[in-house]
């Protein structure tokens, strides 16, 4: 059996694991935006209360792995519009704009929606 091959079978603890931690991450965005918690570098505006609701809501949805696809369809679009609204204008530069985060969470969650949420999901007794 060839290296590569040998983790295959952890495949889709892997992607469980990537789909948790990125959730919990994302949660806190939400928690940070709609209570304060941990507190906000930034003035919280109307639409960054309504990002934190969907952050917050959606980010617990696939933290359980419930309806993961469309779910994650919808943080990956809202991390874009993210990045071109807030990043974007500061600088061209992911690295000059801190919009490195919205970037990665946007193509975490667009695999997500390819991939599946992988082991330990609601969606995968739903099948049943």
């Amino acid at each position: 059996m060839s290296f590569p091959e040998r983790f295959s079978p952890y495949q889709p603890t892997a992607l469980a694991v990537l789909r948790i931690i990125t959730a919990l991450l994302f949660i806190e965005h939400g928690t940070q935006k709609v209570f304060g918690l941990p507190p906000a570098p930034y003035e919280i505006t109307t639409l960054f209360f309504v990002a934190g609701i969907i952050e917050l809501v959606g980010g617990i949805l696939v933290l359980l792995g419930l309806l993961t696809r469309p779910i994650a369809f919808l943080l990956s679009g809202e991390m874009a519009i993210a990045y071109f609204m807030v990043h974007m204008p500061i600088n061209f530069f992911p690295a000059n704009n801190e919009g490195e985060g919205a970037i990665l969470f946007c193509f975490i969650f667009l695999f997500l929606v390819f991939s599946g949420p992988g082991k330990w999901a609601l969606d995968n007794r739903q099948r049943r």
